[in-house]
């Protein structure tokens, strides 16, 4: 048998394994966010590539050609931000910008009853949840973990293990779902602008917010998931229990997260770290943008406010600023501006609808990045080795920020206070000051560096689950701890009641003493 013949033996046997191996997997993503939909996109293609099935419900679809191992329920994308304007009574994202830890709360809370219940109720959704035919219909639900619990029941549905995936990276409620406590002494909330060192009253406001989100989420949130449940799904012949115990039926969390991007802290097996599994290999640039970008001698700078905050929202008297600082430089701009043209646009600056950033951030002429700090960009940031500077907005970003500021890697300007000046010298520190690109330089070295790449690693977790059926053995007895139990309260009131009773045993003799004593003067007195 010659060389070519033995290398065709080779991949019929590869391929004869892969498909012996092939499972049926349903997955649900049905947030209508394009920057999620990159995370989890690439997970579903990488799971075509390996010969598996599946079944994948979502906003955005993959493309044609796929193969017939794909089906695809396409649902149609809702528009949440109107209802979040509504609620605030905001007339942009910008007016956004000042929300607290209760707005936070109460955005995500209206995002997840929202969009749930527009995808629960679409017709071919129905269909899936409706099916009679259950036994061994699929071995895996991949659900995301971003406020979309009720399609948690699918697992449940078809009696088959299940692996969400976390936009968001780690946020502090997992603690309760993997059975593992996350201490806010030094566990900063994912809403706050604080790292892994904070002082006294950062430790306060981090344990009240802790708290707080624990508190919101077990009687407001989830109990509207469990209505969403009753509403859409009671006729079916299962009895759903309450999301907080379904939750405790996750195999697996694959977490948008990685060192040196997220601060140290206590895991579980089953929490598996793949940050950045949605960078992909840099492709070719479309030619005006090479163009562009080839011929900046004096280096570029990218501009991107992410998917759900769009630059042409600005108030015009912001995107000036941003127009006057940049005619002043010698360095091009790339700016994602979502408006047909901007006018008097200065000659070193373009703008387009749409830019394809990751590509964008590999071209080695790109000295920095001006961002609104979301996960997803930060990552691609990152993994590039571009400095960047943060106008965090809502939610994680400020914390996204925050790390990259403490690390060297970053500046931070707040929105509402930018200037001519202001972001002047924030532009030019960071393209004149090599402190910044040699700490992204480490900082990106150290994030890259992995035994196997992200999307290797999801793969390896999500077909051991379904190898072990459900890899029961990972599981944390945590998780069957009632909540005071798995804060050791219990033991603590123990312990304070001893105290206390020895305490109290301990008065009361001193008392009987000092009343024996009084007595005993007393009686002297009198015989005197």
């Amino acid at each position: 048998m010659n060389f070519k013949q033995s290398l065709g033996l080779f991949f019929v046997l590869m391929l004869t394994i892969s498909h012996t191996n092939a499972s049926k997997i349903l997955a649900a993503f049905v947030f209508p966010g394009k920057s999620h939909a990159m995370m989890y996109n690439t997970l579903i293609k990488e799971l075509l590539h390996r010969g598996h099935e599946v079944t994948f419900i979502t906003n955005f679809p993959l493309g044609k050609d796929l193969g017939s191992n794909y089906t695809e329920v396409q649902i149609p994308v809702y528009d949440f931000w109107n209802d979040i304007k509504v609620h605030f009574k905001a007339s942009s994202h910008f007016d956004l910008t000042t929300m607290t830890m209760k707005g936070f709360m109460e955005m995500l809370d209206i995002i997840g009853e929202k969009v749930t219940e527009h995808a629960l109720k679409q017709p071919n959704v129905q269909e899936i949840f409706n099916r009679t035919d259950t036994k061994d219909v699929y071995d895996l639900l991949l659900v995301s973990q971003f406020y979309q619990e009720a399609f948690l029941t699918l697992g449940l549905k078809y009696n088959i293990p299940v692996v969400t995936s976390s936009t968001l990276g780690y946020e502090n409620f997992y603690s309760h779902m993997m059975g593992i406590i996350q201490p806010w002494s030094f566990v900063p909330h994912g809403f706050l602008p604080y790292d892994d060192r904070m002082d006294f009253w950062e430790r306060v406001i981090n344990t009240i917010s802790s708290f707080y989100e624990d508190v919101f989420r077990e009687y407001v949130y989830l109990p509207k998931q469990d209505a969403l449940v009753q509403k859409y799904l009671s006729h079916l012949p299962i009895k759903f229990p309450k999301m907080s115990e379904m939750e405790r039926n996750i195999s697996v969390m694959l977490l948008n997260s990685h060192a040196p991007i997220t601060t140290p802290r206590p895991t579980i097996a089953g929490m598996v770290k793949v940050g950045g599994l949605h960078i992909q290999k840099p492709k070719s640039l479309p030619t005006n943008i090479k163009t562009f970008l080839d011929e900046a001698t004096h280096g570029a700078i990218y501009f991107s406010l992410g998917t759900n905050i769009q630059s042409a929202d600005m108030p015009p008297e912001k995107i000036q600023i941003f127009l006057d600082v940049f005619a002043g430089m010698k360095q091009r701009v790339l700016w994602k501006f979502e408006a047909d043209k901007i006018p008097k646009l200065p000659k070193n600056v373009m703008v387009q609808k749409w830019m394809p950033q990751n590509d964008i951030l590999a071209h080695p002429n790109v000295k920095v990045f001006i961002t609104h700090g979301g996960l997803f960009g930060s990552q691609e940031g990152v993994y590039h080795g571009v400095p960047m500077l943060g106008m965090p907005f809502f939610c994680d970003q400020y914390l996204n920020i925050k790390k990259a500021t403490k690390a060297g890697y970053a500046l931070s300007l707040n929105f509402p206070e930018i200037t001519k000046d202001s972001l002047k010298h924030s532009l030019t520190e960071l393209l004149e000051n090599p402190f910044y690109s040699e700490n992204m330089k480490r900082i990106s070295l150290i994030f890259r560096d992995r035994p196997t790449s992200a999307l290797e690693t999801a793969m390896y977790w999500i077909e051991y689950v379904i190898r072990h059926k459900g890899a029961p053995h990972m599981r944390s007895a945590g998780i069957d701890l009632a909540w005071y139990q798995f804060y050791l309260l219990d033991v603590m009131a123990l312990i304070a009641l001893v105290i206390a009773s020895v305490l109290g045993v301990i008065i009361m003799m001193i008392r009987y003493l000092i009343q024996i004593r009084s007595k005993s003067r007393k009686i002297k007195v009198k015989s005197s």
